[in-house]
């Protein structure tokens, strides 16, 4: 009798990659298709689907590979879940892009197979991705490079005057290719890189980036801004400045200084050190400063820290940075204790007790989203572990 197989996805932009993808699963046995519903991929990515759910359905029923296909009725990463109760595959397959310890540890739970598989295309094709022709879509002359993101390291919350007035300090951000889908609600800035797409869609425009972020600043936080939030400089500034970068503030919007490097050097040593492991995306009810804490002596360790992370860095000195990042990570939830919830705790005791990794923070205002770690040698275990991302810092 012939093994279920299972495979799970949104399939919005059905390309050759998807259909290489199922003909690979389907070699396991007879394949079973999940697929996202559009209110999942409306809250778990932040924008409404290209084609509606129905019509993805038929596409994808017509694929000769696929045996039978549904819409999940769950939501979040494992939308699949209701779905597994019908078919009852014994296998669930990934690509190394949608592996992750969560869907791991369900198929250890159910007793399925769990086969991870890396991403190749069919034989004399290009490679395709979804985020990479959603990025080009559009651009008729030459392929986009897509906006960059940013993560930051250390000092987060500094940038907001609320926190700073009790001391000033540094955030330390660097800024990122889009290398990897990036996920709204996530921690890596996605408001303020949705606010730039309303003007420059696909690429920043080639300008000073100090004066770029200045304008991006500006944009998002205009007087009109219904919500009466102001985002957080870092936000800006981390996506726009390239390389290494820190800033200063004190009891301002906008810090007082701001500090490149763009030391190749040491741009290689912070990407062979550091990696992201995603989670569920922050709640749309979650309020991460419910129950904030913030006194003079917590801001000051928030600050001490991020000086600490510039000098490790600059130094190359891995004991030192991975102190002091976890450090700062420390501090800011010493100062909003409501980041570290739901998926969050058991992500970071999961990963913790790994030999090789040393340090771990949530990117931006955490709730969920993604587990930035820093760890001995990034590219061996985003080896060792299929559904960690390796990030590359953009140099210009």
């Amino acid at each position: 009798m012939r093994k279920k197989v299972f495979v799970s996805g949104c399939y919005d932009l059905l390309h050759s990659g998807h259909v290489e993808f199922f003909r690979q699963a389907a070699e396991y046995g007879d394949l079973y298709v999940g697929i996202g519903s559009d209110e999942t991929i409306l809250h778990y990515k932040g924008h409404k689907t290209l084609y509606p759910e129905q019509e993805r359905l038929f596409m994808v029923k017509a694929i000769r590979y696929v045996k039978e296909a549904y819409i999940n009725q769950g939501s979040g990463i494992l939308d699949f879940v209701p779905t597994l109760d019908i078919v009852k595959p014994d296998m669930l397959v990934v690509n190394t892009d949608g592996a992750s310890e969560a869907k791991a540890q369900l198929c250890r739970e159910r007793g399925m197979e769990y086969v991870v598989l890396e991403r190749t295309p069919h034989e004399g094709m290009e490679a395709r991705s979804s985020t990479s022709l959603k990025a080009s879509l559009g651009h008729n002359e030459e392929p986009a490079t897509g906006l960059p993101t940013r993560l930051d390291l250390a000092g987060t919350w500094i940038d907001q005057p609320y926190v700073s007035c009790y001391a000033p300090g540094w955030a330390i951000t660097i800024s990122l290719l889009p290398t990897f889908e990036i996920r709204e609600r996530c921690g890596l800035s996605t408001s303020t890189r949705n606010q730039i797409k309303r003007i420059w869609p696909f690429q920043l425009p080639k300008m000073d980036p100090e004066m770029l972020a200045r304008l991006v600043f500006c944009f998002e936080n205009s007087p009109e801004r219904e919500d009466g939030i102001i985002s957080g400089a870092q936000d800006a500034i981390g996506i726009c400045i390239p390389g290494l970068c820190r800033h200063y503030y004190d009891n301002h919007f906008w810090p007082e200084k701001i500090e490149t490097c763009n030391d190749e050097r040491i741009l290689t040593w912070l990407e062979s050190h550091l990696c992201m492991i995603p989670m569920e995306p922050r709640k749309p009810d979650c309020n991460v400063t419910t129950g904030m804490d913030i006194n003079k002596a917590k801001v000051q360790a928030l600050a001490q820290a991020a000086d600490d992370c510039w000098r490790a860095i600059m130094a190359m000195d891995f004991d030192a940075f991975a102190q002091a990042y976890k450090a700062s990570f420390e501090a800011q939830t010493s100062l909003f204790p409501a980041m570290i919830q739901g998926c969050v705790l058991p992500c970071i005791n999961h990963y913790s007790q790994y030999p090789d990794v040393h340090a771990w923070k949530m990117p931006g205002a955490g709730g969920g989203g993604y587990l930035a770690l820093v760890v001995d040698d990034a590219t061996q275990f985003c080896s060792d572990h299929p559904e960690a991302i390796d990030i590359h810092i953009r140099r210009q």
